[in-house]
This record gives C-alpha cells, structure tokens and sequence, in this order.
C-alpha cells in the first residue's frame, strides 16, 4: 500500500477580485516518490516526425507524452468531432433524433458534396436523409456535406452551428480552440490543439457511449457508394476504435485515436505530419510505447482525504478534500523519475461548503510538465461559524491584504 500523501507547507499568491490563488505546495510526493523509487532508468518515449502530439490514459488522464501540445493548428476534418458533440447534446436532450429527415441544401451539396471534391458522403441535392445516416457519413466517410446538412438543420446555417461549437467548447474549458465551420474545410482562422483534441475525444467517449462505437465501424455505403473508414489504427490489431482523421495541404496530416488493451485506454493525438503513412506510424509508435512503457498507480483510495482547503468564517478552519473516486497516476514500468504535486485554488472558500463541491484541483507534475489534473471535493458539509470567527478570519484577510499591497508597492 502506497503511504498517505500530506501537504508540508502553503504558499499563497495574489488572484483577482482579493481572493489568492493559494497552493498546497511540497506535496513532494513521498508517496509517489516511493512508488518509483525501485524503477532504475526513465521510458524513453519514442522518436515521431509529428510536430505536435500528446499522449494520455483516459482513465486517470494521466499524460504519458507531449510535444507542443498547446500550439494551435488546423484541425481540418478534426473539426466533425466537436461537431459531433453539438449533434449528440442535441440528441440527448432531445431536440433532434436519429429518426429526423433532413434536406440537403445545394450550399450543402456545393460546399462539401460531389461537386466540392473534398471528402463526402455523395448526398444528393434537394433529397432527405435521417440524421442517423447523417452521422454515418460524417463519422465514418468523413463527409463534409454530411456536417453541413447536420449544422444547417440543427442552427439554421454553418455560422451559426458554430456559435453552438464554441459554446460547447467553453463548457469544457478549451483554450486553444475556435470553430467557424462544421466541416473544417480550410478556414485560416480556425484553430485546435492537441490537449484540446484528447479532451474532445475523451468526452465522446465517456459521455455518449451509445454513439461512440460508430467511430470503430470499418466502412458504410451511401447513394450506392461504398466508403472505407479513414482511421489507419483500425487495421493495426492494437485494440484502436476510434476516432478522426483530418488533412490540409498548408497544415499537413492530423489523427486523433484511441485505443482499449486489457482494459486500459489510451487516447492520443498527432497533428501536422508530412505524409498519411508518417502520421499513422506515429501514432502506432506512441500506443505501442503507452502500453508497453506504463502501469497505473492508486495514489488515493475513493474517500482518501488528499488535503484540506482553507475556509473563510466556516465552523472550522478548513474543509478536508477527496478525490470524485480513486485517483491514480500512470508510472513507467522501467523508469523513475521526479513527480510533483500541488493542491491549487482560489481562496479562502466562503462557509458554508456542502459535500461533494469542487473546491480545488490536485495536479501533478513530470518535471516542468502536468501529467495528472483532477478535482477535488469537499469531503463533508461545513457550516457557517459564529459571528466572533468570522470577524477574526475578517480581519486577518484585512491585514494579509494590506501587507499584500505593501509588498507590492516596494516591488514597484
């Protein structure tokens, strides 16, 4: 059993609006730090031509491997993810259904149908066509016509659906991405990453499970034409099943994938390779690496308390902090290295704090990179102390600013 994490020593630093971004620092990890200290040298990640990629476990979004994981690109047919997931919301909350007849506009047919020569389904003008089928050839033929047809129906016109994707992207709490097309039919000002990608698909993944296993079918026929799925993981006996391809011939070639062996998923991505066999060669490279290279460790049991938070007028100083479950990190199998973590947030929290809410973060660090970012909860509720403790937690907040903006003064 892995010894219990404590936090040795709180920094504190000023945030917005008089609240401090206050960091449980120096939680050094004894207890990772002894969890790799018996592994002799570090699993050299392997050698890919992609400019861009990143590597991570879906189950503890552990990262195994980045490289310019937040520079944004292109994500060309990429974009149909994020499309998807308006689509499947839509579903969900059943504003549309798979059973709904759609009519293909001739913008639909122009822009991304036979006459556009890109990727497509080969719908035919003026017909209709349900919206399960439409999610066939978007997913599985890549078809450009298919996501307009789906935009259009949905939000009226492209623009607008896209309005809906850079919602839903703010939802999840992208950074790196903005959508003006439903298609990604080359666009200069549209732009992803590659973390942002990994988070695409692994909401995909979790979320809309009744739709994820069209990803992982092999080919579907529309109009009379039969069309192979693109994702060259599928044919790699690697366990893949999922997800994207997507090319420009400014960006190069990108591919989001993911793939399931003894019950551990890895998702990966990899954006900007030269040629189609240099991007799948990458992407086989770092699965076959993540599988072979890493094995998970429980760093908290569900329900282990990992810290406490501090508390502004609570009954008690602080508010103990568990994991939405167990928290565990991938470790290499033959490899040590040095791992860091910190318990970040912005405080003190106001009492009350009822169980179950997300007070803070625990995010653990490779080196100079995160490997592991997850929530923390409040452990139980606490109530509002008496009036003579709110007044003293008052008035050491006066006095910490005061100090705070004397120290700034002197800095400037």
């Amino acid at each position: 059993m892995l010894p219990r994490l404590v936090p040795r020593n709180v920094c504190r630093a000023p945030a917005s609006a008089g609240r401090r971004l206050v960091v449980a620092a120096g939680l050094a990890l004894a207890l990772i730090v002894a969890a790799v200290r018996p592994l002799l040298a570090q699993a050299e990640p392997p050698n890919i031509a992609s400019p861009q990629a990143i590597l991570i476990d879906y189950d503890s979004g552990t990262v195994l491997f980045e490289r310019n994981a937040d520079t944004p690109g292109a994500p060309a047919s990429l974009t149909k993810l994020m499309t998807m997931l308006v689509v499947f919301r839509e579903i969900r909350e059943a504003r549309l259904s798979v059973e709904d007849e759609m009519t293909v506009s001739e913008y639909a047919w122009r822009t991304g149908g036979a006459p556009s020569g890109s990727s497509t389904m080969f719908a035919a003008l003026n017909s209709r066509i349900k919206v399960g089928d439409l999610l066939r050839g978007e997913i599985i033929q890549s078809g450009n016509d298919a996501a307009i047809i789906l935009a259009e129906g949905i939000a009226g016109n492209e623009l607008a659906f896209s309005g809906k994707m850079n919602d839903e992207a703010a939802r999840m709490g992208l950074t790196g991405s903005r959508f003006l097309n439903a298609s990604g039919l080359d666009n200069p000002d549209q732009k992803t990453t590659a973390r942002d990608m990994a988070k695409i698909a692994t909401t995909i993944i979790r979320t809309y499970p009744e739709f994820y296993p069209i990803y992982s079918e092999r080919e579907f026929t529309w109009n009379k034409i039969r069309q192979l799925n693109r994702n060259p993981l599928l044919g790699m006996s690697l366990g893949a099943d999922g997800l994207k391809t997507g090319y420009t011939k400014e960006f190069g070639y990108n591919l989001v994938g993911s793939a399931m062996q003894n019950g551990q998923r890895l998702i990966l991505v990899v954006m900007g390779a030269k040629t189609d066999k240099e991007r799948a060669e990458d992407a086989r490279k770092l699965l076959e690496w993540g599988y072979r290279s890493f094995e998970s460790r429980t760093l908290f049991a569900p329900g282990q308390i990992v810290g406490e938070a501090v508390l502004y007028g609570g009954a008690r100083g602080g508010a103990p902090l568990v994991g939405d479950g167990p928290i565990k990190l991938l470790v290499p199998r033959e490899g040590g290295e040095r791992i860091t973590a910190r318990i970040q947030y912005e405080g003190p929290i106001p009492a009350p704090v009822t169980k179950g809410t997300e007070l803070a973060r625990l995010r653990v660090f490779r080196g100079d990179q995160i490997a592991l970012d997850v929530p923390l909860l409040a452990a139980e509720d606490v109530e509002q102390g008496p009036l003579w403790r709110r007044a003293m937690d008052g008035a050491y907040e006066l006095v910490v600013g005061l100090v705070r903006q004397g120290y700034a003064k002197l800095r400037s």
